[in-house]
């Protein structure tokens, strides 16, 4: 990075080497989901409207922070040079001005630099820039520090595709994992497909299923390459009656609903991926089990096994079918760990229970990299748990989190807190202990972006 008086303005520039060519990397950068993809999941960023692409005159209308104290940021594409550069300048929005040149220089046939240059000055002149100069290199850096991460590592697991390209339909699109790995995938230059529950005049091009009331569009089904089936109600909050039945009805109805329509086309897809969860193994103290293991006890695993099951008519109808069994995943944009930082950013967050317990965790880019892996590699199939290989007790998550956030952790959260809050979810879910290995991820040659978890908090958090 470098930072230098530019007139009245400030300068920030940020480069990076990328082993892949300049024009991959251009291509990347210009298709749907790059914006989507760079947007750091620590700062609520929203894409409103855009037109065009990068070409000169599009535009991109983004919803920054929350409402009432959002702003919107209009911003225009101009200089436009196939290969090599395009510029956001800022219409309107927080800066009295911003310039953003993105330049991909080729370094050799097979890597490029990638350079982010931003001419910027901050509104009230003088003022501005003492009092929130400082602020604004800080978030600077820590954002192109994330995009260009991001960059490397999605342009090298696009590569590891060897160029083919799938349409693919994708339910849960709305949900935590279903928002990473669309734009994940139309930036690798995939066709996406939603399957959502909306009126679809509302979603155009969507397919549209309700899968309560058993009913799926199987003639909107035909022609695509591959399916990944990511809905389900969310499973965190008291287990009553109607909650369970939802949690089922949304795994084993959904999914065999969608397995039994597809197993009906004339043309089904080749690979039905999945998501399935590592409660199929319940309860499991420090023992470590993988795909091979048996199933576990409990609410939970009972419908893990059932859900999995529901599959078995795109099976038997010759789709290859991967269950991925999801650890807890790690991202600031929502889920579990968007739920534990406002205490622990407050100081006052500390293990479960007595800590012991094992927590198999999973990054959110390793997610999708693993949907990515398992669409790309033919011969898995069946179960696959997405989980990181080091797994962590609750305690040393707690410590690394603190740490990460350099805060304290040690209040903890009693046993009886979490049975009397949250019944047989606080004990299925907070207070069991689940040692779990990726040994099928690993034999089929997935490469871990974070396989630390120290790494993966700093990732995403920005720290």
């Amino acid at each position: 990075m470098s930072r230098a008086p530019y007139g009245s303005r400030e300068l920030f520039v940020r480069r990076s080497r990328i082993a892949a060519p300049a024009a991959e990397v251009f291509r990347w950068h210009a298709r749907p989901g790059a914006l989507e993809r760079l947007s750091p999941p620590w700062d609520r960023v929203e894409v409103e409207t855009r037109s065009g692409g990068i070409e000169d005159g599009g535009t991109v209308v983004l919803r920054m922070g929350r409402a009432p104290f959002a702003v919107r940021w209009v911003a225009e594409h101009r200089d436009y040079r196939p290969h090599e550069l395009f510029r956001d300048v800022q219409v309107s929005g927080p800066f009295a001005c911003w310039e953003h040149t993105h330049r991909i220089i080729a370094d050799g046939e097979q890597a490029c630099v990638l350079e982010d240059c931003i001419e910027y000055a901050l509104p009230f002149g003088t003022f501005g820039a003492l009092a929130g100069g400082r602020m604004t290199r800080r978030r600077l850096a820590r954002t192109f520090d994330y995009r260009h991460r991001v960059t490397a590592h999605d342009v090298a697991a696009h590569a590891r595709m060897g160029g083919t390209v799938m349409k693919v339909l994708i339910s849960g699109s709305h949900g935590l994992i279903g928002r990473a790995v669309v734009p994940f995938l139309t930036a690798g230059g995939h066709g996406v497909v939603p399957l959502v529950r909306a009126d679809p005049a509302r979603t155009p091009g969507a397919v549209r299923w309700n899968p309560e009331q058993g009913t799926i569009d199987s003639a909107a089904l035909e022609g695509f390459d591959a399916v990944v089936h990511l809905a389900g109600d969310n499973i965190f909050g008291r287990w009553t009656a109607q909650k369970k039945a939802r949690i089922y009805g949304s795994r084993v109805d959904g999914t065999r609903l969608l397995a039994q329509a597809l197993a009906n086309l004339a043309r089904p897809p080749k690979t039905l991926i999945t998501a399935s969860a590592i409660g199929y193994y319940g309860h499991r103290a420090a023992d470590v089990v993988d795909e091979d293991s048996a199933p576990g006890m409990g609410f939970l695993a009972n419908v893990v096994r059932e859900w999995e099951a529901a599959a078995a008519p795109a099976a038997e109808r010759g789709i290859r079918v991967v269950n991925l069994r999801f650890g807890v995943v790690l991202s600031a944009a929502g889920g579990a760990l968007a739920t534990m930082l406002p205490p622990f950013r407050l100081g006052a967050g500390g293990p479960v229970g007595d800590g012991r317990q094992y927590m198999s965790w999973v990054a959110i880019d390793d997610v999708i990299g693993a949907i990515l892996h398992a669409l790309g590699t033919h011969e898995l199939s069946g179960p696959v748990n997405v989980v990181a290989p080091t797994v962590v007790t609750n305690r040393e998550f707690a410590s690394t989190l603190g740490r990460v956030l350099a805060r304290p952790a040690v209040l903890p959260l009693p046993a009886f807190v979490v049975k009397l809050a949250f019944g047989e979810m606080g004990e299925e879910l907070l207070l069991a202990s689940t040692r779990v290995q990726p040994k099928r991820l690993q034999e089929s040659g997935y490469p871990f972006r974070f396989p630390e978890l120290e790494g993966a908090l700093r990732h995403t958090l920005g720290r």
